[in-house]
Formats: structure tokens, C-alpha cells, sequence
């Protein structure tokens, strides 16, 4: 093979290569600056399955470009039509799986706040919740509160429909209501920052307390992969910031 012939190939892997860390540079920023906020990638489980996708996906495009780039070749064009259309094919239906994965809301109830992705919420809950509730959103996940049982009659049927259905309150828009209006139950149910020491090392806790001063108090945080921890500041009811630390 000619020096030329070499030159073509390198060239022609380079720029793909070039364009396909520019689309992983935007995939990756949507996927862990916009849909999943730091520490939500590790609670959910996305990274593991997002950086094989995007590693597969950006050896796979340039290195076919690699194999068939041959200068002078007459259905090069064509060559690098099929391998573009495979590449973003499987691209775009690795970002579909995520993103209808993606956390949607961060759903306090009873005494614990819970993750709640795009896929775990039915269709017939979107339609009965009144807005801003009767969609999902493509940004960071929003807090939210789940309604408050009136009675032992309303609390026999969600438990009901959870048993039927397998879909817990805190899944259902149906039942939300802004966070603000339950903050006296967030206070009267947030744990001290001295218990977390149970689950964690001295020195996280620490780092934690020292990156957020304002923190008073804490619950727990269920999610698909890891459990963790929402900080609050309860003089001022606010959510402080989630945390990668063990309820």
C-alpha cells in the first residue's frame, strides 16, 4: 500500500473519528448534565450501560471508515453512507433506552423521597394529573410531593391499586402536589446529620458537611440501583442537594 493510500485511510478515520467525540461530547453532556445530575447516573444504574454503548458505538463507525477507505474506490460514498446510518442507528437507539429511563421527578411520600423514571409512569396517571403534572419533562428531574391520604377509605384504595398494579403512589402524577406544602412532614420526618453515620465512613460525612453548610437534616432517596441520601435545610425548607452517602 502507497504512502498516499495510507495518508487517504488516516485522514478519513481522523475526521470520522473527530465528528463521532464531538456527538459523544453532546451525548454525554445531556445524558449526565440534563437528565441525570450528579449523583443520579450511579443511582439509576445509566453509566455502565451509557459508556458501552457510546464506547461501542465510537470504535465502530471509525474503524469500519478505517477499513474501507480506499482513495480512488468507486462505491466509497456509498461505503460511508451505511456505516454513518449503522453508526447513528445504533446511537440513537441507545439514547432512546435512556432516555425512557430518564428520572422525571424526585417524589417525596410518607417519609422518604423516591427516584421516578419515564418508563415506570403510566399513561393513564399523565392523563388524569392536572398540569404541570400531566407531562414528563426533558430536563433535570423536579421535586414534587405526594398527596396526603384524607381517610382510611383513600388510603385502603391506593394500597389497592399499588397490590393491582404494582405502581406506588410516588410513580403516579395523579397524586402530586408541590413539595412546598408538605414541608412540615419533610421536618417532622427528616433524621439528624449524625445518624448517617451508621452507613458511612467519618470522613464522607465530613466532605459532605463541609460542601454543604446549609444542610439541617436528611432522608433517605430510593432508587433503581443505589439507595442515597437528599439533604434539606429545614429552617428554610429547601432541598440542599442529593447525595452519594447510605440512608
Amino acid at each position: 500500500m502507497s504512502d498516499s493510500a495510507i495518508t487517504f485511510r488516516l485522514k478519513a478515520f481522523a475526521y470520522h473519528l473527530l465528528i463521532s467525540i464531538i456527538i459523544a461530547l453532546i451525548s454525554l453532556y445531556v445524558v449526565f448534565i440534563v437528565w441525570h445530575p450528579a449523583p443520579l447516573a450511579q443511582a439509576v444504574g445509566v453509566t455502565v450501560v451509557f459508556v458501552i454503548m457510546l464506547g461501542i458505538d465510537i470504535v465502530l463507525g471509525p474503524v469500519l471508515t478505517l477499513i474501507v477507505a480506499k482513495q480512488g474506490k468507486k462505491l466509497l460514498k456509498l461505503d460511508l453512507v451505511v456505516i454513518i446510518i449503522l453508526q447513528l442507528a445504533a446511537l440513537v437507539y441507545g439514547m432512546y433506552n435512556i432516555a425512557t429511563r430518564r428520572p422525571v421527578y424526585i417524589a417525596f411520600d410518607t417519609s422518604r423521597f423516591e427516584v421516578v423514571q419515564a418508563n415506570e409512569v403510566p399513561k393513564e396517571s399523565l392523563e388524569q394529573a392536572e398540569a404541570p403534572y400531566s407531562t414528563l419533562g426533558w430536563g433535570a428531574p423536579k421535586y414534587v410531593a405526594v398527596r396526603e391520604v384524607k381517610n382510611d377509605e383513600e388510603k385502603s384504595a391506593r394500597l389497592f391499586s399499588e397490590l393491582e398494579t404494582g405502581v406506588a403512589p410516588s410513580k403516579r402524577p395523579d397524586l402530586y402536589e408541590p413539595l412546598d406544602s408538605q414541608w412540615a412532614i419533610i421536618s417532622a420526618k427528616a433524621h439528624q446529620l449524625t445518624k448517617l453515620s451508621g452507613n458511612n465512613s467519618t470522613q464522607s460525612i465530613i466532605k459532605v458537611k463541609q460542601h454543604h453548610p446549609s444542610a439541617t437534616g436528611w432522608l433517605p432517596l430510593v432508587a433503581y440501583e443505589q439507595d442515597m441520601v437528599v439533604l434539606v435545610d429545614i429552617p428554610n425548607k429547601t432541598v440542599v442537594d442529593i447525595v452519594d452517602l447510605r440512608p
